[in-house]
């Protein structure tokens, strides 16, 4: 008979950021496992349950003995398993091996050859029997951060296991796991429990744990009920809550019965820029900051507590307290750092190490300078400015505060920036060199923070590339891949050629300090990345068909695969493309140079209308491509399909005459420079 079968481990505390994964990868082991040795059905759904004091699984229609295994063991050939009438000594150890005679083997085909087969049908087994194998199997296929052993016991976990709950419907299904004896008791709430609770039946794990309990032991249920009451509590003051990141899922970790309180700190602490508040508030005391409507910070916050109780005021109080004493330090960090300008701080850059093939932070600086004002002046910025912000950029890295909270660099950098009375464009250009951060962030606004992005980010990726630390598999300790597509984002709006930036850039080193083909290892990995990140809207074959021309600028791709798609749409299309495919591969066995075309030597009627549909086409081709009209180039080219296909099937391009056949190489090679301008017509051939 099939029963719901619940497995728990009752711990210690849990760490909380782990504790997803934990307890996924617990739940899936043993379904996974289960499923394997035919006790329960791959279709069924099964319920994973992780708090901060338990790993649980409930599987539905478990049977309790697997079915009956058909046992099939694959011997030796039958044409090797006889000799003189008697059994060859592979057959006789095989059939030994198999506890039979040889006369009692089959034989079959394995689809090259008839050999001999045992075939057998083992007894299914009991799940008591294999259980404990399987939890122990769970354990170790944890994604652990750290194991750790308690008292006088040789098992390892994370944290210290106080009770093991395997239950097969209303029955204790015998384990042992880490020196303990499973039961059908578990705990519940470490405050708030009524005490232990004794389950009848493994369906009733969770409704028991809730109402006795004080347990919410799903995790989704649990996040779900804590983001419900933070929503319900901000909206009761007219406040919505500052973006948290991951907060929310480490709070659900770590805590089982979640209530919300609402506190406040005095509106002196306002003065202190809001991001170090939100940061304070948010990494050192898990708390919910709040935003007015214009997304000021107030002088509250949330609490997710996990105590309940009908008067909360000595733990509203408490953490009160605590809180003033961090926004306290914020507070002196801050005041502290604006006793320095920020400029001063720059030569304190020579002793901090950037790498030590590349130099110090403060010879960084130097280059970034340099690189920024030039990319500045490409832009039409104001390169002063440029210079004047990239000399300033890294200067708040070695503040108190961004020493304090490393997320606050570049945001400090603004508002020492402010204080000092830099020109504006600088402070914003501090906090917006660093964008985008991750993807899907905003992009630097404004010409001078895109040079001053552009300079850090290709000196970064030059100077690391150029020492040989490129990113390999998943591995990529200097965020190479991360900082790569933040250029590309910027350049498919900028009129910037990507090769004279690398080449740029790689000439602000000094010399030997970076490979001499630098540029040019970059220039592939960044054709690379931007292939990659256009794949998410586009076509591969269309961006491989663009990208293909090795285009230095990337302002326009966007609307070459714009042209290319609708390109590809026009009933011409598909000819064009094979035509061009084809002209591609004759050209590529051209051994010297093509001629000058000469209009006298075409012979052929069908090269002659060629010709003339050529000369036709190409300025309206040209004076599409100047106006960057693509699609229109893309269209005019659809008139040369008739022309194509007739000389093709008329003309002998290979001709005998030298003459005749190096000027259709050249009324070909022609026509392929006119095709080809938007995209590499001929990848889009099937």
């Amino acid at each position: 008979m099939s029963q719901t079968l619940l497995i728990e481990l009752f711990t210690e505390e849990l760490p909380p950021k782990a504790l997803p994964k934990l307890g996924a990868s617990f739940a899936q082991t043993l379904f996974d496992e289960l499923a394997r040795l035919g006790f329960v059905d791959k279709s069924v759904e099964y319920f994973t349950f992780a708090s901060p004091r338990r790993l649980a699984v409930s599987i539905p229609d478990v049977v309790r003995v697997q079915p009956d295994q058909q046992i099939e063991k694959k011997g030796p050939a039958v044409a090797a398993g006889f000799k003189d009438g008697q059994p060859t000594p592979a057959l006789a150890g095989f059939a030994r091996s198999c506890g039979v005679t040889p006369e009692q083997l089959e034989k079959t085909h394995d689809g090259k050859q008839d050999i001999f087969v045992f075939r057998s049908t083992k007894a299914g087994e009991e799940l008591a029997a294999v259980l404990a194998g399987l939890i122990e199997l769970a354990l170790k296929k944890l994604p652990a951060p750290r194991m750790m052993r308690w008292g006088d016991r040789d098992g390892a976990f994370i944290r210290p296991i106080h009770g093991l709950l395997a239950m097969h419907g209303a029955d204790v299904i015998p384990a042992h796991a880490l020196h303990l004896k499973s039961g059908r008791v578990t705990q519940g709430h470490r405050f708030l429990s009524k005490g232990p609770i004794e389950l009848a039946h493994a369906d009733e794990y969770a409704r028991a744990l809730y109402e006795a309990g004080c347990v919410v032991a799903n995790f989704t249920a649990r996040r779900n009920l804590i983001e419900d009451r933070l929503t319900t509590a901000a909206q009761a003051v007219n406040a919505t809550i500052a973006p948290s990141g991951g907060l929310l899922d480490e709070v659900t970790a770590l805590v089982e019965w979640p209530v919300v309180y609402t506190g406040e700190f005095s509106p002196d602490f306002l003065k202190v820029p809001q991001e170090c508040l939100i940061l304070s508030m948010q990494q050192h005391q898990k708390y919910f900051p709040l935003l007015d409507s214009n997304g000021k910070l107030l002088p509250r916050f949330l609490v997710v507590s996990n105590l309940e109780t009908s008067d909360p005021s000595h733990i509203i109080h408490g953490n009160e307290r605590v809180l003033r004493a961090r926004l306290s330090d914020a507070q002196f960090f801050f005041e502290q750092d604006q006793k320095s300008k920020l400029e001063t701080r720059v030569g304190k850059l020579t002793n901090v190490v950037y790498h030590n093939k590349i130099g110090s932070l403060f010879e960084r600086i130097e280059r970034l300078v340099k690189l920024a004002g030039e990319i500045a002046a490409s832009l039409g910025a104001d390169r002063a400015l440029a210079e004047r912000a990239a000399y300033l950029a890294k200067a708040d890295l070695v503040s108190d505060m961004v020493g304090e909270f490393p997320e606050l660099q570049g945001i400090m950098g603004m508002y020492y920036a402010r204080h000092d009375g830099e020109n504006e464009v600088v402070a914003q250009a501090i906090e917006g060199h660093y964008h985008p951060r991750f993807a899907g962030d905003t992009l630097p606004q404004g010409p001078v923070a895109q040079a001053v992005s552009l300079a850090d980010k290709l000196e970064a990726i030059v100077g690391i590339y150029g020492i040989g630390l490129t990113p390999t598999g998943d591995k990529d300790p200097f965020a190479l891949r991360r900082a790569a597509l933040g250029v590309l984002r910027m350049l498919l709006q900028l009129p910037l050629d990507l090769n004279a930036l690398l080449s740029a850039t790689a000439a602000t080193f000094p010399q030997g300090v970076v490979s001499d083909n630098v540029a040019a290892g970059v220039a592939d990995f960044m054709q690379e990345r931007l292939k990659n990140y256009l794949q998410a809207e586009y076509p591969a074959a269309d961006i491989e068909a663009v990208l293909a021309l090795r285009l230095q600028r990337f302002d326009d791709v966007s609307k070459r695969l714009d042209a290319v798609a609708t390109f590809r749409a026009l009933p011409e299309a598909a000819a064009l493309a094979a035509a061009n495919k084809r002209i591609r591969n004759i050209l590529k066995k051209v051994e010297g140079e093509i001629p000058v075309l000469n209009p006298a030597l075409l012979v052929e009627d069908a090269e002659k209308a060629l010709h003339a549909a050529f000369v036709s086409v190409a300025p309206s081709v040209q004076t599409a491509l100047a106006a960057q009209d693509f699609t229109g180039a893309l269209k005019q080219l659809a008139a040369l399909k008739a022309p194509v296909d007739a000389f093709f099937d008329g003309v002998m391009v290979m001709a005998d005459d030298l003459a005749v056949r190096g000027n259709r190489l050249a009324l070909l090679s022609g026509l392929a420079g006119i095709m080809n301008q938007v995209a590499e017509l001929s990848l889009l051939a099937e």
